[in-house]
């Protein structure tokens, strides 16, 4: 089953008692677990019908349990188990199939399970894929399937673009979804209200940024140097880089070192994707969601919100980086 199957089985008002969202494109991973989250809550409360799970730290009698309590205030609870698997958590992959089988048609409680690595020899992975409920969240690949998705986001998200746009983004971003949203939205930030993103806006915001600078910046701040960072950032905005081509190319970065950190794969040439994997390995899991929160802000105050001046932004986002 693809994401969009899920969406148009969720319209037509059918929800299964058991899913796994797999694949390595996190954004349609959080997509497809929001879509369910809506379907199987509705308006129940939050606070009593969802569960949360990790595979690393839960048991099996802490699933049972989850999967096994009524729900409060609505029809149904959502159960999430996130990354079952190895080490600790291989009790609890172990128990995943007998928990599916369990999961009939009368069940009160919806268990989805997320994971980044889709392993078919698995023996939770085919109980999902007997019952007709994996998810595959796999990039789309070609570059006409990449534009297709560039001109989806940018209906959904109310930004008009032009055709040869849309064709040179899907071009310099590849599969990588995240990436591309977040350089669709750069694109639109800097064509301004009401216009539509063009050519120019595209070559800009997806910047042919001086691939030597750029690493000296992250290589300064994966380093915790924050003089040299504040050195490097100061270099970019010197040769022309606009502040949020600037965050745009931290975003992206460090949003590779997560992926890449979470167990997930990048496309890149080998030598661009060994240098990620040498920086990735220098930062905790929730290191890198910080720094990604902290991206965030500034993309907040680079739109205007603080009254912050943008360089300023940025130079407080690189030294909280380093830090």
């Amino acid at each position: 089953m693809t994401p969009e199957d899920l969406t148009r089985e969720l319209a037509a008002g059918r929800v299964r008692p058991a899913y796994a969202v797999i694949g390595p494109e996190p954004l349609l991973r959080d997509e497809a677990l929001e879509a369910l989250r809506r379907a199987v809550l509705a308006d129940a409360p939050a606070d009593f019908n969802f569960d949360r799970l990790d595979g690393d730290s839960a048991t099996p009698s802490a699933l049972w349990d989850a999967v096994g309590t009524l729900p409060v205030g609505g029809a149904r609870r959502l159960v999430w188990l996130r990354e079952p698997g190895g080490g600790r958590g291989r009790a609890l992959a172990e128990a995943l199939p007998d928990v599916v089988r369990a999961q009939g048609a009368e069940a009160r409680s919806v268990l989805v399970v997320t994971s980044s690595a889709l392993d078919r020899r698995e023996k939770w992975v085919r109980a999902f894929v007997e019952a007709g409920a994996l998810v595959e969240c796999e990039a789309p690949q070609g570059r006409r399937a990449l534009v297709d998705f560039v001109r989806r986001e940018a209906v959904r998200l109310g930004i008009a673009i032009e055709p040869a746009a849309a064709d040179l983004l899907a071009e310099r971003v590849g599969p990588e979804l995240l990436r591309l949203r977040g350089e669709l939205e750069k694109s639109a930030l800097l064509a301004g209200p009401g216009r539509a993103v063009a050519l120019d806006h595209v070559s800009r915001a997806v910047a042919d940024l001086a691939d030597e600078p750029v690493w000296e910046l992250t290589d300064a701040i994966g380093d915790g140097r924050a003089a040299d960072a504040l050195a490097d950032l100061a270099k970019l905005l010197a040769s022309g880089g606009a502040p949020p081509v600037v965050l745009g190319a931290l975003a992206g970065h460090f949003r590779r070192l997560l992926r890449l950190r979470a167990g997930g794969t990048v496309g890149a040439p080998p030598f661009v994707r060994r240098k990620l994997e040498e920086q990735a390995r220098r930062y905790a899991l929730a290191r890198l969601l910080a720094c990604l929160r902290a991206i965030h802000d500034t993309d907040e105050a680079l739109k205007g919100q603080g009254g912050l001046d943008a360089q300023l932004a940025l130079e407080r986002l690189v030294i909280g980086l380093a830090a």
